[in-house]
């Protein structure tokens, strides 16, 4: 089968198209079929040997996976060939078949497309997670996301609205912004214009946000923090923009606020059945329509490197997404 490989520390254009063994379903796994496997900016950090989780070498980019069952290992019993899934790989999903264990796969409807389907894992998984769990969310609450119009971004935006909150989407171009407002956001910022800090408090008539939702980083995230309400809660997804920011901590001292870490891989490792039940909720939401699961382009397996390049230069407004 083919794959894309990574023997090396590299940037996009280093990778290599090769042909690799086709899998075999061990004891409690199955066999995969890809049909689509989404790409996430975290991608480029590990091809690059700067992401916290470094596979073996030769290994795939590509996290998350959706396709057909093709066959099934002993003991699996819930799946059989030909079901339609969707799976959180890690990595290697950018290959034609993956073979994972059973209890990572979830089935997903027959109206759902495998594109869509591909794209719901991680972002919408981490924000509901963030949300429902994290942000002790109360309806009417306002929720300011920044880099509302990427894959994670997006998700909070539309995520939060079925919550009741309040959405504020910020982002770096008016375009950026009437996506995001398209996708749940009531009110929208443009901090390449604005003062951050200055345009949250004012869009909240000087009480500052209760929720922030952070996954860009760098230089947004102290001023972020420095709009947000009295008991606010800050939430770290990630860190987009390269730079880990060095927070002031008198800043949680004067609002009475949260800082909370979001790593929601780690924390569908302690709640497994819980992860499951999120995402074949998720799935559900697509299905119904009452999530986007909005897909910005897709890219045959060989031009993963371009596919790359365009989350590297912030311009999916949604997932980019693999057919191998």
């Amino acid at each position: 089968m083919k794959a894309i490989l990574c023997s090396q520390y590299c940037g996009p254009d280093d990778l290599v198209l090769a042909d690799v063994p086709d899998p075999v379903a061990g004891p409690g796994e199955a066999v995969i079929a890809i049909k689509a496997a989404a790409l996430n900016f975290f991608d480029i950090l590990m091809i690059q040997g700067k992401y916290q989780i470094k596979p073996p070498f030769p290994f795939s980019p590509a996290a998350e996976v959706a396709g057909v069952i093709e066959s099934v290992g002993a003991g699996v019993t819930d799946l059989k060939v030909g079901d339609r899934v969707m799976a959180s790989c890690g990595h290697n999903g950018a290959r034609e078949k993956i073979a994972l264990p059973a209890n990572s796969i979830v089935k997903i409807p027959d109206n759902l497309s495998f594109d869509r389907a591909a794209g719901i894992i991680i972002i919408y998984g981490t924000t509901l997670h963030a949300l429902e769990d994290r942000a002790s969310p109360k309806p009417g609450e306002t929720l300011a996301v920044l880099g509302a119009a990427g894959g994670t971004g997006l998700a909070a935006c539309e995520i939060g609205k079925l919550m009741g909150l309040k959405v504020i989407a910020c982002a770096s171009s008016d375009e950026k912004l009437a996506f995001a407002r398209e996708h749940g956001a009531e009110l929208t910022l443009n901090y390449s214009k604005e003062d951050l800090k200055e345009g949250l408090k004012k869009l909240t008539g000087g009480k500052g946000v209760d929720i922030v939702y952070d996954p860009v980083g760098g230089s947004y995230s102290e001023a972020a923090l420095r709009a947000i309400a009295w008991e606010g809660r800050f939430l770290v997804i990630g860190f987009a923009a390269g730079e880990i920011p060095k927070m002031p901590l008198n800043l949680a001292l004067l609002k009475g606020c949260d800082i909370r870490g979001v790593f929601w891989g780690a924390w569908t490792k302690i709640n497994a059945k819980k992860n499951r039940s999120n995402l074949e909720k998720l799935a559900g939401w697509a299905a119904e329509g009452k999530i986007s699961s909005h897909v910005d382009r897709t890219f045959p397996l060989a031009q993963t490197a371009d596919a790359l390049k365009v989350l590297a230069g912030r311009q999916a407004m949604g997932k980019v997404i693999l057919h191998p």
